[in-house]
């Protein structure tokens, strides 16, 4: 079985942060390809080993990525 989720990757100093919003799982990387893999393979790793109760209570089904324009200064 696989489950879409949604990557947020973003740089950070050398290197790229990743995050999955859904279960609130992050990983990181030098490149943003090594990013994504690493956050992948947590995510994996995440839905093999959390209990069923712990993927329940962690899983947000609806998230939504937006922007939103705000006064700055």
């Amino acid at each position: 079985m696989t489950r879409r989720l949604t990557a947020i990757i973003e740089r950070e100093g050398d290197g790229y942060v990743a995050l999955c919003p859904e279960v609130d799982v992050a990983s990181q990387g030098e490149t943003l390809d090594e990013a994504r893999a690493n956050l992948k393979e947590a995510l994996e790793l995440f839905f093999e080993t959390a209990s069923p109760r712990e993927i329940e209570r962690r899983l947000h089904n609806e998230v939504y990525v937006t922007d939103i324009e705000v006064a700055v200064g």
